[in-house]
């Protein structure tokens, strides 16, 4: 029992030693109570599956495998690679946790280790899995050495990234466990990604969803962002960027 807890007297005989506390007063202080306690049953995870082939991440290359004959191309920024909402993987494959991207960014090679690496820790391979929803690095980025003028081409390839799309599934986690035990987990490793993220599962995820439909179904203000850019209110096309043209400010 904590000493905070015990009565004004007690507490300071204990602490201070300067004052006596009768004996019948110190018993009845230290009676100990049973009392009834109804704990939840245990969650069942009978009808999960694990995948058999790999339980932990893959490790992914630094760099793309080309063929003796072939040069390793180059490319530009292609920010549309991270701008916008992704289309495609979005959605949770085995129906339970996962990270997915707030905003657009890159991934580096060392990001991915980081991933990698901190799962790789704490993962318990008897009960539970994890899977990429990303491709391994293939985008090239250049660069030119420190101090070199202007022109005499593009310079060379100095590392490869992943470019990731807001509303991307990075990761998946899974098993027989339930989301508090892989959240700490999870939710640490999205706060050292180079952009935001969101550590769900599949009933976060629907619930969210329904909240942003539900707020645009019931917004009763009609000037939305939105329609001020439909219709070019107060000459708003002069100052805003392309890119609010196409996603109405959702996406930056």
């Amino acid at each position: 029992m904590a000493l905070t807890l015990l009565p004004k007297k007690i507490y300071q005989c204990l602490t201070l030693g300067t004052k006596r506390v009768s004996a019948f007063a110190c018993t009845a202080s230290w009676i100990q109570k049973a009392g009834y306690q109804n704990f939840p049953v245990p969650p069942q995870f009978g009808d999960i599956e694990i995948p058999k082939e790999r339980q932990k991440l893959r490790f992914f290359n630094k760099v793309p495998q080309y063929t003796a004959v072939v040069r390793p191309p180059k490319m530009t920024k292609r920010l549309d690679l991270i701008r916008g909402e992704e289309e495609v993987h979005t959605d949770l494959i085995h129906k339970q946790y996962g990270i997915i991207a707030r905003r657009g960014g890159v991934l580096r090679h060392g990001h991915l280790e980081m991933v990698r690496l901190s799962i790789a820790r704490k993962i318990d391979v008897n009960r539970m899995f994890a899977i990429w929803r990303i491709d391994a690095p293939w985008k090239p980025v250049t660069k030119k050495g420190q101090g070199k003028r202007m022109g005499g081409g593009k310079g060379s390839i100095d590392h490869y990234v992943t470019p990731i799309k807001a509303g991307r599934v990075i990761i998946e986690f899974g098993g027989k466990c339930s989301f508090d035990e892989v959240k700490p987990l999870l939710k640490m490793i999205a706060h050292k990604l180079p952009f935001p993220a969101d550590v769900v599962s599949q009933e976060t995820l629907e619930a969210s969803r329904l909240e942003a439909e539900r707020r645009e179904r019931e917004n009763v203000n009609p000037y939305t962002f939105k329609y001020l850019i439909q219709n070019n209110m107060l000459g708003c096309h002069n100052w805003i960027k392309d890119i609010d043209k196409q996603y109405f400010g959702k996406y930056t």
